[in-house]
């Protein structure tokens, strides 16, 4: 199929954008992509590359924490001083690892741009606005303005962090997840307000690097819209490594005096830091972008409205990622825009399935998840038989001293069909994806049981955990 007299305008780089792009190029239209802040977007330069590349790092303490444990002695007790600190004779230097992030995402970026430019697609730079649905107009930073018209538009524009008049981030005690990459000091004790995904991965990161930290939570525990089993787990690690978890604990303001970072509790309590790393949602990129004027509606929290082949109330215009609230993952911004551009050039749709949507926490322990929830059992949203197997009994737990950690699978009654599943332990996004594959293709318990795994291996407890879900 080739829509070589289809031109498409895509407003945004981030994955949404980018990966709306490469299908649209592939199928012959002329590709238009308005680009404010770098190819790549947010996800790729100031959130999840960035964001997991710290944690990367971050895993490599976890390892040394663990490693007397197996018999290795790398030094004596860590101790910290000046830009740099140390955890058993290991010493993590933040300027370097700050630098390195930087770097890896920006390789990133250029790699994603000339992708782009070797398909074909026209790259814009400049910010991107609807002058009715099917005339797009790029405000350049110069402010120089250029006019394109398409016959479809797509809306990728993201999402930015959420702050308030009473936490205002300063850029350097202050900080909201897209500044910490500035910090070339360890923090001496770190503050994170905030106990979602973003909040708890960072304060898992800091915790793994040596840093004192003290998580703010305004629920009853970490992690709120995860499995309650798997927040259990990270939560009780969490502590034994040393973090303090303030939950049931709201922000009321975050101050800054000199080298000192207060955060005021609604109680009147009050919590001391040398930095404060704010984690309180995100906002999403549509103030005046003309959407509403060209008939786009946006929910109350100014998302865009969107159905499952990602099209908006406006003919022509389409939205993904971010800026439409759906699941504000990389993979399913990405997914987004695949169908979108599948729907505007003919070729073949499947519309956005959430169920079968894989996701992780990148904290230590790592929580994946895909399909249906513990939640949703328990509250007879869905019927299904469940069966939890903790990792410690796996043999290559044991021989890599891992001790926390489960399985969880989820299958129907009567037909057996694994219908969704956790993974609690090292390496869980790796470990989710034979749980993920079973539920996309509603294989059977029994089926996933008896495909072979390695012997010794942390996915063996996938095969064994289905093994008990068998029924005569």
């Amino acid at each position: 199929m080739n829509r070589t007299d289809e031109r498409v305008v895509i407003v945004g780089g981030g994955p949404g954008g980018y990966e709306a792009a490469h299908v649209a190029a592939q199928l012959g239209a002329q590709v238009t992509v308005i680009d404010r802040d770098g190819l790549g977007g947010s996800a790729v330069l100031t959130d999840c590359v960035p964001s997991k590349t710290l944690i990367a790092t971050a895993g490599l303490m976890t390892d040394v924490r663990a490693a007397a444990e197996l018999g290795i002695t790398l030094g004596s007790p860590g101790h910290r001083s000046g830009d740099a600190a140390e955890n058993d004779g290991v010493t993590v230097d933040l300027a370097k690892v700050n630098a390195r992030v930087l770097a890896l995402a920006a390789e990133q970026s250029r790699d994603i741009e000339a992708r782009l430019r070797r398909d074909g697609v026209q790259i814009v730079a400049g910010t991107g606005r609807l002058d009715g649905p099917g005339r797009v107009i790029a405000t350049a930073a110069d402010g120089t303005e250029t006019v394109h018209e398409a016959d479809a538009v797509l809306l990728a524009t993201g999402a930015h962090p959420r702050t308030l008049p009473t936490a205002q981030p300063d850029g350097e005690r202050i900080l909201t997840w897209e500044q910490v990459y500035d910090l070339t000091e360890l923090p001496e004790k770190l503050i994170v307000v905030g106990s979602g995904v973003t909040g708890a991965e960072f304060a898992s990161a800091y915790l793994a690097l040596g840093v004192p930290v003290t998580l703010v939570s305004s629920r009853d525990r970490v992690l709120p819209g995860e499995d309650a089993d798997a927040s259990r787990v990270l939560e009780e690690v969490s502590q034994r490594h040393g973090m303090e978890v303030m939950s049931l604990s709201r922000m009321a303001s975050v101050t800054r005096d000199g080298d000192v970072v207060t955060v005021e509790l609604t109680d009147g309590r009050s919590v001391q830091g040398s930095h404060c790393i704010l984690a309180l949602g995100s906002i999403p990129n549509t103030a005046g972008l003309g959407l509403e004027e060209a008939g786009v509606s946006l929910d109350a929290g100014g998302f865009v409205q969107v159905d499952r082949v990602s099209r908006t109330t406006a003919r022509g215009v389409y939205a993904a990622g971010d800026c439409t609230g759906v699941f504000m993952l990389a993979s399913v911004a990405a997914m987004q825009g695949r169908i979108a551009m599948y729907h505007v050039l003919g070729d073949a749709v499947h519309p956005l399935d959430l169920k079968t949507v894989s996701s992780n926490v990148f904290t230590a322990p790592e929580i994946a998840t895909v399909g249906c929830s513990q939640n949703a059992v328990d509250t007879g949203e869905i019927q299904a038989e469940t069966v939890m197997l903790p990792l410690s009994g796996n043999p290559r737990a044991k021989m890599q001293g891992v001790h926390d950690g489960f399985v969880k699978l989820f299958c129907r009654p009567g037909s057996r069909v694994v219908v969704g599943g956790v993974v609690v332990g090292p390496r869980a996004s790796e470990l989710i994806h034979p749980v993920a594959l079973a539920v996309a293709e509603s294989i059977t318990a029994d089926q996933l049981a008896q495909a072979f795994t390695v012997y010794p291996s942390l996915s063996g407890s996938v095969a064994e955990a289905a093994r008990r879900l068998h029924t005569a």
